[in-house]
């Protein structure tokens, strides 16, 4: 009795090597993706990890030294808890009325009738100044002894407070400064708005839906993908909120950092400090490249933590009817 092979064994090295020509082919469509991820994303994120457990200060080799670095972020350094308190206030606070400010405005653009091309660019234009030019706009606005709000409100009555040189008011003058430049979600929101089917709105009047619960049954469902969308984004934005707190503080305060001049962040009294200004400068002005990797590491947790939630609450950016 012979044995022969079956067709299926016969067929398995040329299966195997279409497969394996497959695979090739694809890892080198991948391999841009593929390349940039690797060198740009998780070869930084490793050595930032690897360095959160060493002593290294830019300038002889790191050492490693354990879990020191950690223990003296959370327990030792006075200034990791009140600016991460700081950053979750403006996480909290500044993306929310981001997201209101924005939508407000592109249901206010497409209400106008008249005239809303040029709201748009309006609403748009503030979008475009440099970080650095608009808030030191908003210092000369809301300069308390000169500034022409603090002299506008005078004339009126009210009493105007310091803004940039007052903790109480720097986080709330921030967030006028971020709500002035809120282009970006009005245009996305706008495009989205426009998306939405007249016949819903149409259907619902007739139901006798009035204003507000045509909005709350007919466009915000319509508008679920792009609000976590703007949610996602805006929170991992404001996680490196850096520019606008270190330049406003530097400028309320007079103390421009230069050559020889050292300027310690959060002006006034820690208010406006958030955790990427601490990774500044512990590693760049301390060189204490160690410490600051464990904030970097911080930031990126808490980044992918609120991400993986928000995520998980909006079960995706498309609904199961999409």
């Amino acid at each position: 009795m012979t044995l022969t092979a079956s067709p299926r064994t016969r067929r398995s090295p040329g299966l195997r090597s279409r497969r394996r020509r497959e695979l090739l082919r694809n890892l080198a469509f991948l391999s841009p993706w593929l390349l940039g991820t690797g060198l740009f994303f998780l070869y930084p994120l490793a050595t930032t990890a690897y360095l959160s457990f060493t002593r290294y200060d830019g300038f002889v080799s790191p050492t490693w030294n354990g879990l020191d670095n950690w223990r003296f972020v959370f327990r030792d350094y006075p200034f990791f808890w009140p600016a991460m308190r700081n950053t979750l206030w403006f996480v909290v606070v500044l993306v929310t009325l981001r997201i209101v400010a924005g939508l407000v405005l592109g249901q206010l653009v497409i209400s106008v009738k008249r005239g809303n091309s040029l709201l748009r660019t309006v609403f748009y234009a503030p979008f475009l100044a440099p970080p650095v030019a608009g808030t030191l706009a908003f210092v000369f606005l809301l300069n308390p002894g000169t500034g022409p709000v603090n002299t506008i409100l005078g004339h009126v009555g009210v009493s105007a407070p310091s803004w940039f040189n007052d903790p109480t008011w720097s986080k709330p003058a921030l967030t006028l400064l971020a709500l002035w430049g809120v282009g970006d979600l009005m245009v996305i929101f706008l495009a989205s708005l426009l998306d939405v089917p007249q016949e819903l709105y149409e259907a619902a009047s007739l139901d006798g839906a009035g204003a507000v619960r045509r909005f709350l049954h007919v466009t915000l469902p319509h508008l679920r993908p792009i609000l976590l969308f703007a949610v996602i984004t805006g929170v991992i934005a404001t996680m490196q909120y850096y520019t606008e707190p270190i330049v406003a503080g530097q400028v309320a305060s007079g103390q421009i950092a230069g050559s020889g001049n050292q300027f310690e962040p959060g002006y006034p009294s820690g208010s406006t400090l958030t955790l990427p200004q601490l990774v500044y400068n512990l590693g760049f002005q301390r060189f204490d490249i160690g410490a600051a990797c464990v904030i970097a590491m911080v930031l990126f947790v808490l980044s992918m933590i609120f991400a993986a939630f928000l995520m998980g609450r909006g079960s995706g950016f498309l609904t199961a009817e999409d």
